[in-house]
């Protein structure tokens, strides 16, 4: 599997390509103020990306959806529960001197389907806390005798949860945050 993680300022969020390194489609998970990275590394590699999942809607997750969706053209997927959130994402970043392109509408929002790419497949799991809508989305091989992951025979794992202390702390008093985390 190919991963590539890259991180902007101000709030220095980790964004993600998951790849497959066999058919070259790929995920673009959580494009924020990273999102030049992201696409740049996806163009150098030839890898095609096939989808945009978001782990939550907070600002800094989102902020670089509309840019992703205009050049892409590919679907934006979101659990339900953090909708209000992605449909303010404007409104939120001023409140943190930002200017945020108002995100494109949601083209699914989350089930138990699988979301496939290439050889491998994601299922997100609604994970409340960090947020309402919150998901951890677990990538393996869709060949059952593979999988993948950061150990053999592992899972990884995208979302805030599974961040550096550092990164983990960026969404600190965003709105429709519990305080939990």
């Amino acid at each position: 599997m190919i991963l590539f993680t890259a991180a902007a300022p101000p709030f220095m969020k980790n964004g993600y390509v998951l790849g497959c390194e066999r058919t070259r489609q790929a995920m673009l998970i959580d494009p924020g103020d990273e999102v030049d990275q992201l696409l740049a590394f996806a163009k150098a590699e030839r890898l095609e990306i096939v989808g945009i999942p978001l782990t939550h809607a907070h600002v800094d997750h989102v902020s670089g959806v509309a840019q992703a969706k205009r050049q892409l053209s590919v679907p934006i997927y979101l659990h339900r529960d953090d909708l209000f959130l992605y449909e303010q994402a404007t409104a939120i970043g001023l409140k943190y001197g930002l200017q945020v392109e108002t995100p494109p509408p949601v083209d699914v929002f989350y089930d138990l389907s699988p979301i496939r790419f290439g050889d491998y497949e994601v299922r997100v799991h609604h994970t409340p806390g960090h947020c309402p809508g919150g998901v951890a989305a677990a990538a393996t091989g869709r060949d059952p005798g593979r999988h993948v992951g950061q150990r053999v025979g592992g899972v990884r794992t995208v979302c805030d949860r599974a961040e550096s202390p550092r990164c983990r702390s960026s969404g600190v008093g965003q709105p429709g945050q519990s305080g939990r985390d």
